[in-house]
């Protein structure tokens, strides 16, 4: 597990990363539409317009006198109309009409006026806590063709657990080649909790550390009426930290590919694992289970997120593996959303990479994919 570190700097790193996403920096004042928080996206706005820069006693004044003195940024144009959407302007104006972002564009900041700064902590993957999360064939006993890593007494576990996950991402480099390409590094970790399981005390089953950077480049191109949004190169690590014989893990490096229209995006991500030799192998097949690439697909309608995901081994015969997993979210009151996952395949978890089994979970979603 050549990256294990990574991942443990990037966990003692979260609470000042938050510390610096209080105070976004926009290029543009739409990119503040992206930010999730109430808090966080009012001081974004008030970024944006130069509010937080005026004494007190101006801060108390009307607010519509603020609005009617506050600066504003004309509407932005592709790259060459945002060199200027910082400048101040030289005539009376009303504040423009906010344009939404695009899903894409919304999460990874890829058009100059969705520009937020670095260090600002962003929605990656879903995070979610699923109090139900069923099997229906348990791998109570982890094989490898390692034989360090194979179990060798069947474990007490139920089939029905819990899971939850969390992750985020922020940005660390922006404009690494003058106006393009953002060094982005991200981090998940997802958990299977035996919470029901009382003859065992409760233990966690697995738990999956995923950190990983990458090198995201603003794409503007159109393929069968799709737009190509995003393309990007990356290093991926993940392992559940474990000892053997349970230890698994991988590194990979990554492309990414996304496309998206109205409501709809899809991500292609093509991986080569880098080759670990001998003993230091946990899992030498992981490949032909967990898969090459996979393509994640999702659609947002009347509230509700729909999300599709699709991996597979790109061999045949013998070596031909895969898995997909259906996800919907949708609002239950405020911000409360409920979250139903169901997986079919190879590689759940790392645990369970090369066993084969169907998964439901059921709960509730703090943040969704867009």
């Amino acid at each position: 597990m050549r990256l294990t570190h990574l991942a443990a700097l990037l966990t003692l790193g979260l609470p000042s990363l938050a510390a610096r996403a209080q105070n976004p920096e926009p290029m543009d004042i739409r990119a503040c539409t992206a930010i999730e928080t109430d808090s966080q996206r009012l001081a974004c706005y008030d970024h944006a317009t130069g509010r937080d820069n005026l004494p007190a006693a101006q801060k108390k004044t009307d607010n519509a006198a603020q609005q009617a003195s506050a600066p504003t940024s004309g509407t932005v144009f592709g790259h060459e109309a945002s060199k200027n959407a910082n400048a101040p302007s030289t005539t009376a104006q009303t504040t423009p009409e906010v344009k939404p972002l695009s899903l894409l564009d919304s999460r990874w900041e890829l058009s100059p006026e969705s520009k937020l700064g670095t260090f600002n902590l962003r929605g990656y993957k879903p995070i979610v806590v699923l109090p139900f999360f069923a099997s229906s064939n348990q791998n109570r006993q982890p094989t490898s063709p390692n034989p360090l890593n194979t179990v060798t007494e069947p474990q007490q576990l139920d089939n029905i657990e819990s899971k939850f996950q969390l992750s985020l991402k922020t940005k660390i480099w922006q404009g690494v080649f003058g106006d393009t390409g953002d060094v982005w590094v991200g981090y998940t970790q997802s958990s299977r909790w035996q919470v029901y399981n009382k003859e065992q005390s409760r233990p966690f089953r697995e738990t999956n550390y995923e950190p990983e950077a990458m090198l995201m480049f603003d794409t503007n191109y159109e393929v069968a009426g799709w737009n190509g949004r995003l393309m990007g190169l990356g290093l991926n690590h993940q392992s559940n930290g474990q000892s053997d014989p349970l230890s698994r893990s991988w590194n990979r490096v990554m492309g990414y590919f996304g496309f998206e229209r109205p409501n709809w995006t899809i991500m292609f991500r093509p991986w080569w694992r880098i080759p670990e030799g001998g003993t230091d192998d946990n899992n030498p097949d992981i490949s032909n289970y967990m898969g090459r690439a996979d393509m994640q697909i999702i659609h947002e309608w009347n509230g509700q997120e729909f999300g599709l995901m699709l991996r597979h081994s790109l061999r045949g015969g013998s070596e031909s593996h895969g898995a997909a997993q259906l996800t919907w979210s949708f609002p239950v009151a405020g911000n409360l959303r409920g979250y139903m996952e169901l997986f079919k395949g190879y590689g759940e978890s790392m645990i369970d990479y090369n066993h084969n089994a169907t998964y439901l979970g059921i709960g509730v979603s703090l943040l969704d994919w867009y």
